[in-house]
């Protein structure tokens, strides 16, 4: 039995990704009927998904799993064994869901599945400084730290302030955050900036009281950037859209949940392409966001948009 924590974590979107893989099975074509229906699941978080997917098809289904946090992958394990009949999980990132699937001797799939949001796992036990509601190190890898190029920490208390700024303000939309970039080199200067706590307080003071009094904590948007520059997220998305398109069966569908605009404007821009090239079908015009029921049961649902492509050729 694994001694890994239960998952916290409460997929988004179930009814309408089980859905969109389950009409697409119905719709299968007779030759296609034939052969195991091949689900690649390329963020498992805490398998919510891969489980509905799983049930929807009443378990018959391979399904491919991937994470780059091996405790996601353990808890898996734990939940989707015996559920399909073929199971493959692996330790690994989806940009490189090519090697994968070479590994295993999959030549091609017939749906895959990338939600990119934060698992509520790694904000409540990862242990990395996701979150600054807790005082964590400040490192913000999905995977071992010892194997990432840099952390988070890295970027505080390494780069210039005019790359910080850049960062903050390009991959986390922050107005302030040339003030930010200024009061980090300037806290920096005293000690090093260590935890997820320090750095949290750091950008609280550093920019206007009324800016603190709105919605959203004041380092929001500043935690967000960082995680995406340490974690490469967006070209990892680009890397996994191309390779996962290649990968898919010609009637096969790509189901993308995105939760920031940086993200959707790459797949929306990449379904496009492949509906001008008439490789794919767009299946919804405007992305699918969560219903007023789910955002009162999941407020993190608030901000997810679910696209959907169907490969034609």
């Amino acid at each position: 039995m694994s001694n890994v924590a239960p998952s916290v974590h409460k997929a988004v979107l179930l009814h309408e990704v089980t859905q969109a893989f389950g009409l697409q099975v119905q719709s299968r074509k007779s030759g296609a009927a034939s052969r195991d229906f091949i689900y690649l699941d390329g963020t498992l978080g805490g398998a919510g998904h891969a489980l509905a997917v799983a049930d929807a098809l009443r378990g018959k289904v391979t399904l491919i799993g991937l994470d780059r946090d091996l405790q996601a992958i353990e808890r898996a394990k734990n939940i989707l064994e015996g559920k399909v009949q073929k199971l493959v999980l692996e330790n690994e990132d989806f940009r490189n869901l090519d090697k994968v699937l070479q590994k295993h001797n999959v030549v091609g799939v017939d749906a895959i599945l990338f939600d990119l949001g934060l698992s509520s796992d790694e904000l409540a036990s990862s242990g990395r400084g996701f979150s600054f509601q807790k005082d964590e190190p400040l490192l913000m890898t999905f995977n071992d730290p010892n194997q990432a190029p840099f952390t988070a920490r890295d970027v505080v208390n390494g780069w210039k302030e005019e790359s910080i700024a850049n960062v903050i303000y390009a991959y986390g939309g922050e107005r302030y955050a040339r003030r930010i970039a200024k009061a980090i080199i300037l806290a920096r200067q005293k000690k090093p900036i260590e935890t997820s706590t320090e750095l949290a307080e750091i950008v609280r003071y550093s920019v206007p009281a009324s800016y603190r009094r709105g919605r959203i904590h004041p380092a929001t948007r500043t935690f967000q950037a960082l995680r995406i520059v340490v974690n490469d997220e967006l070209g990892a998305l680009k890397d996994g859209l191309i390779k996962g398109w290649q990968a898919l069966n010609p009637g096969g569908r790509m189901a993308v949940i995105s939760f920031h605009s940086l993200e959707d404007r790459i797949v929306k821009e990449f379904f496009k392409e492949k509906k001008i090239s008439k490789e794919g079908k767009i299946e919804n015009k405007k992305p699918i966001v969560a219903s007023k029921e789910e955002v009162q049961e999941n407020p993190r649902s608030r901000s997810a948009k679910l696209r959907i492509i169907e490969k034609q050729i």
